[in-house]
């Protein structure tokens, strides 16, 4: 497995989808009662990258995106907050972005999302095989990634090339039932996945589905660690997370907030997770990081303009007792 000391050497490499977030305004209001919406830069992989560049680190990032107004909405919003898109490639015809409907609001939030002929799944072995890979410091990837052909195929490319070059790879799980044929597919290869990756990152029911039985997450995050995972991370939403390496296991708790809605922790965490990493901070310590901007993004409206700078978390720490035992 790589070294991940590297993290802080060289920019970051996410691949997968960036899309646009239509919120009904004002927060609180249900879609179906909506007369205004406003928008917002969408998807995990885009929301990572936005994540990681708010504290203090450089991301690229890899998908396709639609030749079209709403793909090149998504190119304006990435050049925005100061993403390298190098390797985001604009793809013609009937293809089209994802397009996320979504409400801020706590209780039966509704997020409706269009992922007809997504045009993320059309990244290609010939995207992935332009990539100087030694020139990044880690690969991070999601879940949603590998639900579809040929992004699945050129990700796994992606992953051979990533590896020969030295370089750490990162996985998040972000498992969406609707991006998968089945289950079960969704089982085999996200479970290929992680046996591959450095850092897997998931929820208890992520893990669970991986494993193939929800009582044995936990189980599947420690078989990881064991075939040679250098970090994998079980998060179990109020009650925390516990974070596995071959040298042991530790638990922490969460950060109280007053939320506003559900969506964007996961993304936030992972980002400011690996931020703390590249700036050689211990592993507990990045992980609580993490846990601060997921309650950070869950109080904010919207995903990608919700990630806390480095300033707003370290105000965010010094500010709030905790974490929760």
């Amino acid at each position: 497995m790589a070294d991940l000391s590297r993290l802080a050497e060289r920019p970051l490499l996410v691949i997968g989808r960036a899309g646009m977030d239509l919120y009904a305004d004002p927060p609180g209001t249900r879609v179906e009662e909506a007369t205004r919406f406003s928008t917002a830069l969408g998807g995990s992989s885009a929301n990572i990258a936005v994540a990681l560049v708010r504290q203090g680190c450089r991301a690229a990032l890899m998908t396709c995106v639609s030749d079209d107004a709403v793909g090149r909405f998504c190119l304006n919003q990435l050049d925005a907050y100061g993403i390298d898109r190098r390797h985001v490639r604009s793809v013609a015809g009937e293809v089209r972005n994802s397009l996320a409907v979504v409400e801020t609001r706590l209780q039966d939030c509704q997020s409706v999302i269009y992922r007809n002929n997504a045009a993320d799944f059309a990244m290609s072995l010939a995207d992935v095989e332009a990539v100087d890979y030694s020139s990044f410091s880690a690969l991070i990837t999601t879940g949603t990634v590998l639900a579809a052909e040929p992004s699945r195929s050129a990700a796994f490319r992606a992953f051979d090339l990533a590896r020969a070059a030295g370089v750490p790879l990162i996985f998040d799980v972000d498992y969406r039932p609707y991006s998968w044929p089945s289950p079960d597919v969704a089982e085999e290869v996200c479970s290929r996945a992680g046996g591959l990756c450095d850092v897997i990152v998931g929820n208890d029911v992520e893990f669970g589905f991986m494993a193939g039985h929800a009582d044995r997450g936990l189980d599947k995050a420690r078989d990881l660690v064991r075939g040679g995972a250098r970090l994998v991370v079980y998060k179990m939403g109020e009650k925390g997370a516990v974070t596995l390496a071959p040298d042991g296991e530790f638990h922490t708790g969460i950060y109280p907030t007053k939320a506003l809605k559900p969506t964007g922790a996961g993304d936030s965490f992972l980002g400011a997770m690996i931020a703390g990493l590249a700036r050689g901070l211990p592993v507990r310590d990045a992980v609580l990081r993490g846990s601060a901007a997921a309650a950070m993004v869950v109080a904010r409206v919207g995903c990608a303009p919700a990630m806390p700078t480095i300033a707003e978390l370290d105000a965010f720490l010094a500010d709030h007792s905790g974490p929760t035992a």
